[in-house]
Protein backbone atom coordinates (compact mmCIF):
# COMPACT_ATOMS: atom_id res chain seq x y z
CA UNK A 1 0.00 0.00 0.00
CA UNK A 2 1.53 3.38 -1.12
CA UNK A 3 0.76 6.70 0.01
CA UNK A 4 -0.72 9.34 -1.89
CA UNK A 5 -2.53 11.86 0.60
CA UNK A 6 -2.61 15.50 -0.04
CA UNK A 7 -4.06 18.52 1.61
CA UNK A 8 -7.18 18.55 -0.59
CA UNK A 9 -8.02 15.25 1.93
CA UNK A 10 -11.53 15.05 3.61
CA UNK A 11 -10.01 16.74 6.75
CA UNK A 12 -9.58 20.18 4.58
CA UNK A 13 -13.82 20.15 4.37
CA UNK A 14 -13.35 19.49 8.67
CA UNK A 15 -14.69 16.02 8.25
CA UNK A 16 -13.72 13.43 11.06
CA UNK A 17 -14.31 9.94 11.01
CA UNK A 18 -12.94 7.43 13.79
CA UNK A 19 -11.55 4.10 13.34
CA UNK A 20 -10.20 0.81 14.79
CA UNK A 21 -7.76 -1.32 13.13
CA UNK A 22 -8.54 -4.91 13.58
CA UNK A 23 -5.62 -6.89 12.16
CA UNK A 24 -3.27 -9.50 13.19
CA UNK A 25 0.25 -8.55 12.12
CA UNK A 26 1.33 -5.64 14.19
CA UNK A 27 3.97 -4.16 11.70
CA UNK A 28 0.97 -3.88 8.83
CA UNK A 29 -1.52 -2.04 12.02
CA UNK A 30 1.14 0.44 12.14
CA UNK A 31 1.89 0.79 8.65
CA UNK A 32 -1.49 1.45 8.16
CA UNK A 33 -1.82 3.97 11.54
CA UNK A 34 1.36 5.83 9.89
CA UNK A 35 -0.50 5.98 6.36
CA UNK A 36 -4.16 7.16 7.50
CA UNK A 37 -4.05 8.07 10.85
CA UNK A 38 -3.08 11.86 10.72
CA UNK A 39 -5.97 13.46 11.54
CA UNK A 40 -4.68 16.88 10.39
CA UNK A 41 -4.22 15.70 7.29
CA UNK A 42 -6.83 12.67 6.68
CA UNK A 43 -9.37 13.21 8.73
CA UNK A 44 -8.80 9.69 10.06
CA UNK A 45 -8.72 9.30 13.72
CA UNK A 46 -7.63 5.78 14.70
CA UNK A 47 -9.32 5.04 18.01
CA UNK A 48 -7.97 1.73 18.61
CA UNK A 49 -6.57 -1.80 17.50
CA UNK A 50 -6.60 -5.35 18.04
CA UNK A 51 -5.09 -8.16 16.79
CA UNK A 52 -7.94 -10.85 17.65
CA UNK A 53 -11.59 -11.67 17.57
CA UNK A 54 -11.97 -10.89 21.74
CA UNK A 55 -9.58 -7.86 21.56
CA UNK A 56 -11.68 -6.17 18.45
CA UNK A 57 -14.64 -6.79 20.50
CA UNK A 58 -13.85 -5.04 23.73
CA UNK A 59 -12.23 -2.19 21.89
CA UNK A 60 -15.15 -2.00 19.67
CA UNK A 61 -17.40 -1.92 22.40
CA UNK A 62 -15.36 0.41 24.27
CA UNK A 63 -14.39 2.65 21.36
CA UNK A 64 -17.83 2.84 19.53
CA UNK A 65 -15.44 3.78 16.55
CA UNK A 66 -18.25 4.88 12.91
CA UNK A 67 -15.72 2.23 11.06
CA UNK A 68 -14.07 -0.57 11.40
CA UNK A 69 -11.28 -1.81 9.02
CA UNK A 70 -11.34 -5.85 9.41
CA UNK A 71 -9.06 -8.23 8.38
CA UNK A 72 -10.68 -11.66 7.50
CA UNK A 73 -8.28 -13.85 8.87
CA UNK A 74 -7.82 -13.37 12.59
CA UNK A 75 -7.17 -16.03 15.67
CA UNK A 76 -10.51 -16.67 17.09
CA UNK A 77 -12.69 -17.07 14.74
CA UNK A 78 -12.18 -14.66 12.13
CA UNK A 79 -13.93 -11.52 10.94
CA UNK A 80 -16.61 -13.08 10.20
CA UNK A 81 -17.07 -14.04 14.09
CA UNK A 82 -16.38 -10.05 14.92
CA UNK A 83 -19.17 -9.07 12.29
CA UNK A 84 -21.84 -11.85 14.28
CA UNK A 85 -20.54 -10.52 18.05
CA UNK A 86 -20.72 -6.84 16.81
CA UNK A 87 -24.13 -6.95 15.47
CA UNK A 88 -26.08 -6.32 18.27
CA UNK A 89 -23.87 -3.40 18.89
CA UNK A 90 -24.00 -1.71 15.79
CA UNK A 91 -28.45 -1.84 16.30
CA UNK A 92 -28.15 -0.81 19.59
CA UNK A 93 -26.24 2.38 18.32
CA UNK A 94 -28.18 5.34 16.78
CA UNK A 95 -24.99 5.70 14.05
CA UNK A 96 -24.10 2.37 13.40
CA UNK A 97 -20.83 0.72 13.51
CA UNK A 98 -19.33 0.22 9.90
CA UNK A 99 -17.19 -2.46 8.68
CA UNK A 100 -14.77 -2.02 6.05
CA UNK A 101 -13.05 -5.92 5.05
CA UNK A 102 -9.17 -4.44 4.30
CA UNK A 103 -7.73 -7.92 3.26
CA UNK A 104 -5.02 -9.74 1.47
CA UNK A 105 -7.23 -12.10 0.18
CA UNK A 106 -9.28 -11.94 -2.88
CA UNK A 107 -10.82 -15.65 -3.02
CA UNK A 108 -14.87 -15.48 -3.25
CA UNK A 109 -15.50 -16.95 -0.28
CA UNK A 110 -13.87 -14.78 1.76
CA UNK A 111 -15.51 -11.61 0.29
CA UNK A 112 -19.15 -12.78 0.14
CA UNK A 113 -18.67 -14.18 3.64
CA UNK A 114 -17.62 -10.91 5.11
CA UNK A 115 -20.34 -9.56 3.52
CA UNK A 116 -22.96 -11.87 4.23
CA UNK A 117 -21.75 -10.96 7.91
CA UNK A 118 -22.60 -7.95 7.30
CA UNK A 119 -19.96 -5.68 6.12
CA UNK A 120 -20.16 -2.77 3.56
CA UNK A 121 -17.20 -3.44 1.49
CA UNK A 122 -13.94 -5.35 1.05
CA UNK A 123 -10.78 -3.79 -0.56
CA UNK A 124 -7.30 -5.50 -0.75
CA UNK A 125 -4.22 -4.19 0.84
CA UNK A 126 -2.89 -3.30 -2.47
CA UNK A 127 -4.84 -0.20 -1.43
CA UNK A 128 -3.22 3.34 -1.97
CA UNK A 129 -3.48 5.50 1.43
CA UNK A 130 -5.45 7.76 -0.37
CA UNK A 131 -7.91 5.36 -1.77
CA UNK A 132 -8.34 3.76 1.57
CA UNK A 133 -9.35 7.00 3.15
CA UNK A 134 -11.96 7.73 0.20
CA UNK A 135 -13.22 3.96 1.32
CA UNK A 136 -13.35 4.40 4.87
CA UNK A 137 -15.23 8.26 4.39
CA UNK A 138 -17.72 6.41 1.83
CA UNK A 139 -18.48 3.47 4.47
CA UNK A 140 -18.91 5.50 7.07
CA UNK A 141 -21.74 7.26 4.92
CA UNK A 142 -22.90 4.13 3.93
CA UNK A 143 -21.80 3.09 0.75
CA UNK A 144 -20.63 -0.04 -0.47
CA UNK A 145 -17.28 0.21 -1.63
CA UNK A 146 -14.99 -2.98 -3.05
CA UNK A 147 -11.97 -2.70 -4.94
CA UNK A 148 -12.61 -2.86 -8.69
CA UNK A 149 -11.92 -6.76 -9.76
CA UNK A 150 -13.90 -8.12 -6.30
CA UNK A 151 -17.14 -5.56 -7.18
CA UNK A 152 -17.51 -7.62 -10.53
CA UNK A 153 -17.79 -11.23 -8.59
CA UNK A 154 -19.88 -9.82 -5.75
CA UNK A 155 -22.48 -8.42 -8.40
CA UNK A 156 -22.15 -11.82 -10.06
CA UNK A 157 -23.31 -13.48 -6.56
CA UNK A 158 -26.07 -11.77 -5.84
CA UNK A 159 -27.39 -11.59 -9.45
CA UNK A 160 -29.76 -14.46 -9.52
CA UNK A 161 -30.70 -14.44 -5.56
CA UNK A 162 -31.07 -12.57 -2.78
CA UNK A 163 -28.52 -14.77 -1.20
CA UNK A 164 -24.92 -16.38 -2.22
CA UNK A 165 -24.37 -19.27 -3.91
CA UNK A 166 -23.95 -22.18 -1.32
CA UNK A 167 -21.19 -24.61 -1.41
CA UNK A 168 -22.56 -27.59 0.52
CA UNK A 169 -19.55 -28.82 1.12
CA UNK A 170 -18.16 -25.91 2.37
CA UNK A 171 -21.05 -25.29 4.80
CA UNK A 172 -20.70 -28.56 6.59
CA UNK A 173 -17.37 -27.08 8.43
CA UNK A 174 -17.85 -24.79 11.32
CA UNK A 175 -15.87 -21.29 11.28
CA UNK A 176 -13.16 -22.83 13.22
CA UNK A 177 -13.01 -25.52 10.96
CA UNK A 178 -12.42 -23.36 8.25
CA UNK A 179 -9.95 -21.49 9.66
CA UNK A 180 -7.93 -24.44 10.16
CA UNK A 181 -8.01 -26.00 6.30
CA UNK A 182 -6.92 -22.76 5.38
CA UNK A 183 -3.88 -23.02 7.63
CA UNK A 184 -3.36 -26.74 6.93
CA UNK A 185 -3.62 -26.24 2.80
CA UNK A 186 -0.84 -23.07 3.31
CA UNK A 187 1.53 -25.89 4.75
CA UNK A 188 1.21 -25.13 8.48
CA UNK A 189 2.11 -27.51 10.82
CA UNK A 190 0.16 -28.42 13.84
CA UNK A 191 1.78 -26.74 16.11
CA UNK A 192 1.58 -23.46 13.86
CA UNK A 193 -1.57 -23.58 13.65
CA UNK A 194 -2.02 -23.99 17.17
CA UNK A 195 -0.14 -21.18 18.16
CA UNK A 196 -2.22 -18.97 15.63
CA UNK A 197 -5.51 -20.14 16.78
CA UNK A 198 -4.99 -19.97 20.02
CA UNK A 199 -5.92 -23.52 20.80
CA UNK A 200 -4.28 -26.91 21.74
CA UNK A 201 -2.19 -28.84 19.08
CA UNK A 202 -4.95 -31.83 20.49
CA UNK A 203 -7.78 -29.44 19.37
CA UNK A 204 -6.03 -28.83 15.87
CA UNK A 205 -5.87 -32.55 15.53
CA UNK A 206 -9.60 -32.94 16.54
CA UNK A 207 -10.86 -30.46 13.71
CA UNK A 208 -8.34 -31.57 11.16
CA UNK A 209 -10.45 -35.25 11.61
CA UNK A 210 -13.68 -33.91 11.79
CA UNK A 211 -12.51 -31.56 8.45
CA UNK A 212 -11.12 -34.50 6.52
CA UNK A 213 -14.34 -36.62 7.86
CA UNK A 214 -16.87 -34.46 6.60
CA UNK A 215 -15.30 -33.85 3.13
CA UNK A 216 -14.26 -37.21 2.90
CA UNK A 217 -10.87 -37.30 2.51
CA UNK A 218 -8.24 -38.75 3.47
CA UNK A 219 -4.51 -36.94 4.37
CA UNK A 220 -4.04 -33.25 4.21
CA UNK A 221 -2.89 -33.57 0.33
CA UNK A 222 -6.17 -34.06 -0.56
CA UNK A 223 -7.26 -31.47 1.87
CA UNK A 224 -4.38 -29.21 0.12
CA UNK A 225 -5.92 -29.99 -3.20
CA UNK A 226 -9.69 -29.52 -2.28
CA UNK A 227 -8.67 -26.48 -0.68
CA UNK A 228 -6.77 -24.92 -3.88
CA UNK A 229 -9.93 -25.47 -6.13
CA UNK A 230 -12.01 -23.43 -4.19
CA UNK A 231 -9.41 -20.62 -3.62
CA UNK A 232 -9.60 -21.08 -0.29
CA UNK A 233 -5.79 -20.76 0.14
Amino acid sequence: MTTELTGESEAAGGRRVRVVLVDDHRMFRAGVQAEIGRTDVTGVEVVGEAADVDQAVTVITATRPEVVLLDVHLPGGGGVEVLRRCAALSAAQEEPVRFLALSVSDAAEDVIGVIRGGARGYVTKTITGSDLVDAIFRVRDGDAVFSPRLAGFVLDAFASTDAPPVDEDLDRLTQREREVLRLIARGYAYKEIAKQLFISVKTVESHVSAVLRKLQLSNRHELTRWATARRLV
